[in-house]
């Protein structure tokens, strides 16, 4: 029964072409040959001829089990799928006059938020006239990263981008 992914690969009479180039482990002297002897190779073998690479010249072919090569194939992707890492961006916001403990209930959040391994990206919002005040926001925010250092890494040190003043903190790699 054919799968999704069968669509991508030709295999024995749907492939068209008069000549074909053999490779693979199964075949002792690999070359190009006209496709019927390549296909009648696989009948022998009691195999399939499968198209790997379509666009070479001329194509190239295996002789495989169809199945197992999928299932091959579906596994390589499902490894590299489970190595690819989703990176989490956590936000935290601060005005100004942050005061003391606002201040170290937000620090106790993105502790935990680098020690699960996300980033944090902390801002201080102004508004109204609070603008006057960015070298406070500025403060706030490298006493935060400093507080920080011992798990998480500056990535980008405040930097002022319109009403927002915004660090990024990465975790640092454990050992």
């Amino acid at each position: 029964m054919p799968g999704k992914d069968d669509q991508n690969y030709r295999i024995n009479q749907q492939i068209r072409i008069p000549q074909v180039r053999l490779v693979g482990d199964n075949i002792e002297n690999p070359g190009v040959f006209p496709t019927s002897a390549a296909l009648k190779m696989a009948v022998d073998m009691e195999l399939d001829l499968v198209e790997i690479s379509p666009n070479a010249d001329p194509p190239v072919c295996r002789i495989i089990d169809f199945q197992k090569f999928l299932y091959q194939q579906k596994k390589k992707k499902k490894e590299l799928k489970a190595n690819t890492v989703q990176v989490v961006v956590k936000e935290i916001r601060f005005g100004p006059n942050t005061d003391e403990h606002d201040y170290n209930f937000k620090l106790k959040h993105a502790e935990k938020f680098l020690t699960e391994g996300s980033k944090v990206k902390a801002y201080v919002f102004f508004k109204g006239r609070s603008i006057l005040f960015k070298e406070k926001g500025e403060i706030l925010l490298l006493k935060f990263a400093q507080d920080l250092e011992e798990i998480g890494k500056v990535e980008q040190l405040p930097k002022l981008e319109g009403k927002r003043m915004i660090i990024f903190i990465s975790p640092k790699k454990k050992k």
